[in-house]
């Protein structure tokens, strides 16, 4: 929990492009150990892709020298270096995490051990693999160097290879012959060398030959090798992946699909009859499947693996079917007329036409003879088969009909003894819930949606919960969409924000206008913020566009908190925010702003003064009681409002790992300076401010006031409000000295006699200050 607010990432190289540590995964609960190219976001390596860890569990570089990730207190990943010499950790200015030795020596690099990534400078070697994501089919790809050569292939149970640089005709030829011993990313090429790291090939994949851009070549879980320059934002070399033609790869269409020149798949004519054009065979080894036969496929197919693969055998077109038959392993076959070159496939993805001027192999697919195929099949059972082929038709178009009337007669029984069904389970209950909600927002259908996002194109930012994408009605009214897919939001989370925000209406409230609850879609539809979240106008400090003056930050801090107190003091039930930071303050196009985000918030009655509930929020806002596990209340979200508002102030984070020790944490050095009246050191040193402003040091006293440790100390929104308004005299908040086992009487005296020669009161009552007294703060 250290480094949440580093992004987990704990280990910076020297020039401070890549960074080594955590990351989350699409389930925010499970976790990845990574080096990560900062600027831009990419992940060039992984150590634990098959073994995610979760948030307890451990990093360890231990006294043997040993690196591992603990999981449930058993390794599931380590260097296995132990009592090799190792002395050190380091991230080299290339990207490469290497251990070192006591002479400086790498006794372990991840240069060595690549995943689906390579580095400009990183030797891709044999006995290294590259392997994909795995897609949502679970299909991965690898590149290996075997036998001389580059080849990508797919996980099938038997590897088949689609790509080899001694086959792409892109290469530029340095040498006739010779074998792959090694490749590397140099300058705007890929270069293969033998073993004496003679040049064979290269591959030029971008017309930018400046030697100074570091290239990052991704094999990626569509099976394709793409060209990222880091340099650029991660811009890729759009024309340049491998392999060129998309037609010859494992995955272009289905199984069993043709694939075209134009990218089109379309299923075989003589497997139309089959569901998705899938005989349904994936191995006929099972006994329970029956009798085989061989269905005639065409005679002008090709397949990606058939140019990399040896045959089988070199007979006849019946010794060929004879074997694929009486191998149970077999699904299909290819045969070539001209070679007698006889292929044998235990798996099969897409298919490709012929190219022009070739005679192309002669298909035969294996199907279950006792299914209805269609006339066009071979091998034995064949003539058979099409004899009885109409019988077939009869039997099974006459027991469809039946069972449809039994199906029939029994739903009006059904509709006559009951006048309502029961709707599936799944759906009732929360379908109930939202139709019983008083003022409902509008219902939208997920087509809707779709069709006013564009189907999700325009993405304006991504949570913790899902995307917000934006979108335009039919009559032109502009909407945040956001699309709730990440598996920390459930049911409980969407029912929050549409019972919450539906009901309640605010100028400083971010309006929900509907939302959609179809099948499992879940999402939420907002009025549009143009202006986007507070966090990228008080962070962006390169950018002078980003800049905001002091009239527009005091308004926003204004707002934010008059919307806080709304929710505290003016509903129905208090509703505690439980997440307030600045992405969830958004801004309209006057920069005016709006609460948003109730995913997270919590019910009170009136009568509550405190609640106990799981941990929620987001560290560096959390309010003190939520990590010692006392009871929490609207007082938390005073705290988290007190840290944005300093963050308003300074235009910092609160904290911040690259300012120097004392600035780190920004609250502590704000309390420091206050302390000692350096009000202008808290100040983003950006603004310009008038020196007679009084809204400047009372926002920044309101804030100091906010984030007290003890709860009972901090003010209640309204009368946030109020000492931002200028309303009362805000007084002077306790310093570090006063905040011992208990308050001293002194600061009591301090706070009650500040500004009594004003016609103003004071914002704290002596009510207030008695029952803090009584209360003991600590």
């Amino acid at each position: 929990m250290n480094w949440v607010d580093n992004d987990g990432l704990f280990l910076l190289s020297n020039n401070s492009n890549y960074a080594f540590g955590f990351t989350q995964t699409q389930d925010v609960t499970l976790f990845l150990l990574v080096v990560v190219h900062i600027s831009t976001s990419r992940v060039i390596w992984t150590a634990n892709r098959d073994s995610l860890v979760r948030n307890s569990d451990k990093f360890l570089f231990d006294k043997s020298g040993n690196v591992y990730l603990e999981s449930g207190g058993s390794s599931v990943w380590s260097t296995d270096t132990v009592d090799k010499g190792v002395t050190s950790m380091e991230l080299q200015d290339s990207g490469n995490l290497v251990l070192i030795g006591e002479n400086r020596s790498p006794i372990w690099q991840s240069f060595s051990h690549p995943t689906d990534t390579l580095l400009s400078g990183q030797d891709f070697l044999g006995g290294m693999k590259l392997v994909s994501n795995s897609n949502s089919n679970k299909m991965s790809y690898y590149l290996e160097i075997q036998s001389g050569d580059v080849l990508l292939y797919a996980s099938f149970p038997t590897p088949q290879p689609y790509w080899s640089i001694k086959n792409e005709n892109r290469r530029t030829i340095n040498e006739v012959g010779g074998n792959v011993n090694s490749a590397s990313l140099v300058s705007n090429s890929w270069r293969f060398f033998d073993r004496n790291k003679g040049l064979l090939w290269q591959f030029i994949f971008s017309a930018n030959s400046d030697s100074n851009v570091t290239w990052a070549a991704v094999l990626d879980s569509d099976g394709l090798i793409s060209f990222y320059n880091l340099q650029s934002g991660g811009s890729v070399a759009e024309k340049m992946k491998i392999p060129q033609d998309p037609c010859r790869m494992p995955e272009s269409c289905s199984p069993y699909y043709v694939c075209s020149g134009n990218n089109q798949c379309q299923c075989p004519a003589v497997l139309s009859s089959f569901p998705n054009c899938d005989p349904g065979v994936v191995s006929s080894c099972n006994s329970s499947k029956g009798p085989m036969e061989l269905m005639n496929v065409g005679n002008k197919l090709d397949y990606f693996a058939l140019g990399f693969v040896q045959p089988n055998s070199k007979s006849d077109l019946n010794s060929c079917k004879n074997a694929c038959l009486k191998n149970c392993s077999c699904v299909m076959l290819f045969f070539e007329t001209s070679s007698g070159n006889c292929f044998l496939f235990d798996q099969i993805g897409s298919l490709q036409f012929s190219k022009e001027g070739s005679s192309g192999f002669v298909s035969y697919i294996k199907v279950s003879s006792n299914g209805n195929h269609g006339s066009n099949s071979g091998g034995s059972g064949s003539d058979s088969e099409g004899k009885h082929f109409p019988f077939v038709v009869i039997i099974v178009v006459g027991t469809v009909l039946i069972i449809a009337g039994l199906i029939y007669l029994g739903l009006r029984y059904h509709r006559r003894k009951k006048k309502l069904p029961d709707p599936p389970q799944d759906d009732s209950e929360e379908d109930n819930f939202l139709e019983n909600l008083a003022g409902m927002p509008i219902r939208f259908s997920y087509k809707e949606l779709e069709e006013a996002t564009n189907n999700f194109t325009v993405k304006l930012g991504q949570g913790g919960f899902g995307s917000v994408y934006r979108g335009t009605l039919k009559d032109g009214t502009q909407l945040a969409v956001k699309k709730l897919e990440g598996i920390g939001q459930g049911t409980k989370e969407f029912r929050a924000e549409v019972s919450i925000i539906g009901s309640i209406h605010h100028i400083h409230l971010v309006r929900l206008k509907g939302f959609c609850a179809e099948g499992t879609h879940r999402l939420l539809v907002y009025e549009y913020m143009a202006k986007g979240s507070l966090e990228k106008w008080i962070f962006k400090k390169n950018n002078e566009n980003y800049m905001l003056d002091w009239d527009t930050r005091f308004n926003i801090a204004l707002g934010t908190a008059k919307g806080l107190a709304y929710l505290h003091e003016d509903c129905d039930a208090k509703i505690v925010h439980c997440d307030i930071k600045p992405e969830n303050v958004l801004l309209d196009d006057n920069y005016v702003a709006k609460v948003s985000d109730f995913g997270l918030a919590k019910l009170m009655t009136r009568e509550q003064s405190h609640v106990f509930t799981t941990l929620r929020g987001t560290r560096g806002y959390l309010a003190p009681e939520w990590i010692t596990n006392y009871a929490i209340s609207e007082k938390s979200d005073v705290y988290s409002f007190g840290m944005v508002l300093l963050e308003i102030i300074g235009g910092r984070k609160n904290f911040d790992q690259s300012e120097k020790s004392e600035k780190a944490h920004f609250p502590s050095y704000a309390i420091k300076m206050a302390e000692e009246g350096k009000l202008e050191a808290i100040l983003d040193p950006k603004l310009k401010i008038d020196k007679e402003d009084e809204r400047v040091s009372n926002a920044i006293k309101v804030a100091l006031w906010c984030i007290q440790e003890d709860m009972h100390l901090r003010p209640s929104m309204s009368k946030v409000v109020q000492m931002l308004e200028g309303v009362c005299i805000v007084p002077q908040p306790p310093t570090t000295s006063q905040m011992g086992h208990r308050l001293h009487s002194s600061f009591f005296k301090s706070v009650s006699d500040d500004g009594t020669s004003s016609g103003q009161s004071d914002c704290f009552s002596d009510a207030y200050l008695s029952a803090v007294r009584l209360s003991g703060p600590r």
